[in-house]
């Protein structure tokens, strides 16, 4: 029996996690200098109204290297191996250490997901479903590795003041994206964040750009699963990108998230991203 496990960060959706038996590692957010566990002790809504009470940005902790090899040691006594997947190292510092305990664990693997939010768990989601049908560790762990530079993960931001806040863009950015209602698309190409292209107008009608752009003449694609994810207070802007994939009509399965607190910290609300696998 091989046991998948992940971090927070994989944004999966409860039924999910719970459907494929998969064992989630919170990592740890820091609000007004009090450590919380993303998921279980803090939601994405304590960390808007202390944001939007004047309070400082949320920071985060990445899963120490002694809790994974607790975790890694008491799933071998159950299981035959354990795959866990992190968010891509060039995100967080949970791969390095989750390599680090799995060095003391025998039949641990970690893999490096090279992506974030439901790009990650994308990952998690073929694993498991490849245990569950009996793959062999070998198989699932080349699965993977074949699916990393096929996944596509892109979202729009509504605002930068959580970016600029964490140092990731400078106030002088923000403003002007603010002022001219520019909205940044960003993507993760080659396990980092890059802004690929900046939309104009108010947010509703940047998303359904943007869902048309990434979907229009594609011939490229997986079109078994897509990704929907969002940290969106309502199911507004989930709504628009939800119905143009209805319409495009080529999707066997379009599943939908919401982002957790690690995203959520970096981005802030009204944030939305589709994930996508080219063939």
């Amino acid at each position: 029996m091989i046991k998948i496990t992940t971090d927070s960060t994989c944004d999966l959706p409860e039924r999910l996690l719970e459907q494929y038996g998969i064992t989630v590692f919170p990592l740890g957010i820091v609000k007004a200098g009090k450590l919380y566990h993303d998921g279980v002790d803090i939601r994405t809504a304590d960390i808007a109204s202390h944001v939007d009470a004047g309070g400082e940005i949320t920071t985060t902790n990445a899963v120490n290297v002694s809790d994974y090899e607790d975790a890694f040691r008491a799933l071998m006594e159950k299981y035959d191996a354990v795959i866990h997947l992190n968010i891509g190292s060039g995100f967080s510092c949970c791969h390095q250490n989750a390599k680090l305990a799995a060095e003391e664990v025998p039949e641990v693997y970690v893999v490096d997901s090279g992506n974030l939010t439901v790009g990650h768990g994308m990952m998690v989601l073929a694993a498991a479903g490849a245990a569950r049908a009996g793959k062999s560790v070998t198989e699932i762990l080349d699965l993977l590795e074949n699916m990393v530079p096929r996944l596509e993960t892109s979202f729009v931001l509504d605002r930068l003041d959580y970016m600029k806040k964490g140092g990731r863009c400078s106030a002088v950015t923000a403003l002007g994206a603010n002022l001219l209602k520019l909205h940044p698309c960003v993507e993760v190409i080659g396990g980092k964040m890059s802004v690929t292209k900046k939309y104009r107008g108010n947010i509703a009608k940047v998303v359904a750009d943007y869902v048309h752009e990434r979907l229009r003449d594609r011939t490229d694609l997986d079109f078994s699963r897509v990704f929907l994810v969002d940290t969106c207070p309502g199911d507004e802007l989930a709504g628009i990108a939800r119905e143009i994939i209805r319409e495009d009509g080529h999707f066997g399965e379009i599943l939908e998230a919401k982002a957790g607190c690690t995203i959520f910290c970096h981005c802030g609300p009204n944030t939305l991203g589709l994930i996508l696998l080219r063939k």
